[in-house]
């Protein structure tokens, strides 16, 4: 599988960022992910998201051994 950046240039052409190995007239299969807006709104919510979380776990959070675990999960690390 490739992954490829395009433009689009109109509605039904694409202009790719970098060459496929696809010969004139293959068929190949395109996934439409539109990349989200970079806008200072967006920059901000990740910023005190971080910031929330940096403070719900602060430098004197205990740290858990394994045998403080009263019951496994045996899903974990699968």
């Amino acid at each position: 599988m490739v992954f490829v950046e395009a433009k689009v240039l109109d509605a039904t052409h694409l202009e790719l960022s970098s060459p496929i190995a696809a010969p004139s007239g293959r068929i190949v299969l395109v996934t439409v992910a539109e990349a989200e807006p970079a806008d200072d709104e967006r920059r901000e919510w990740l910023a005190f998201s971080a910031q929330s979380l940096q403070s719900a776990y602060g430098p004197s959070e205990p740290d858990y051994t394994a045998d403080m675990i009263r019951e496994s999960n045996p899903e974990y690390g699968k």
